[in-house]
Order: C-alpha cells, then structure tokens, then sequence
C-alpha cells in the first residue's frame, strides 16, 4: 500500500471535481496525468494490472502499454508484475514507483492550492 499519498481533498472541495487536472510532461512523447497516477495507485491497491485497469475502465492491454510507457522512461521501473499461473500473477510498486506517485500527488495538490483563488474568481464569473 502506498503511504502518504492523499487523494482526497477537504470537504469542501470534495464535493466539486478538481479544478486542474495536471499533466506533466516527462519527455516529448511521456506523460504523467492522473490517468497514470490513479492507475499505479490501483496496482497498488489491488496488486494487479489487470483490477487496476478494470477499475478505470480500461482494458488490461491499455493498462499494460501505460505502465510500459512509464517503466521504459524511468531509470528503473515503477511496477514490477509476476506473470500468472497455477500460482497467480501479480504487480506491484516499486519504491521509485510509489516516490514517483507520491510526487505527482503533492504535485496536483499544489496546483490546485495555487490556483484555488482565480479558479474561485472565474466560477464567480458565471452565466446564471
């Protein structure tokens, strides 16, 4: 399970979808988003790719081609995975891929701190 990694935000905001949805750019062709996020943290949670991808609506092979994406950028991988079998298969986070999600966490937390206040502004500006 990964630790220190908060999700959810305050009450009153969780009643109200994110304002930003941030998506860093790693290389030209590399991206981290809360696509990649939520699905390392259902690897995570689940121990497996395939639940990870389910959850999210996206079949195993998209699951999969994310999380090679993500392995292939980085020094070493983010998720390592056992293939299945009479014993059953597996994933799971490496510590750089739990480092890795917890960054991108505080990342999008951050973001929406900064921008809580013109994001607040602009909803005011809205047509009724």
């Amino acid at each position: 399970m990964v630790k220190n990694v908060k999700k959810k935000t305050p009450a009153k905001a969780a009643t109200q979808k994110p304002a930003a949805r941030l998506r860093v750019v790693l290389a030209p062709d590399v991206f981290l988003g809360p696509g990649k996020a939520d699905l390392l943290e259902g690897i995570a949670e689940t121990g497996s790719i395939a639940a990870a991808g389910r959850r999210l609506g996206m079949s195993y092979k998209r699951a999969w081609m994310l999380v090679e994406t993500l392995n292939g950028y980085f020094a070493k991988p983010l998720v390592t995975a056992a293939t299945g079998g009479k014993a059953g298969g597996g994933a799971q986070l490496t510590p750089l891929g739990q480092d890795v999600l917890i960054r991108y966490r505080r990342m999008a937390a951050a973001t929406e701190t900064v921008i809580a206040k013109d994001v607040a502004a602009l909803r005011k500006q809205r047509q009724k």
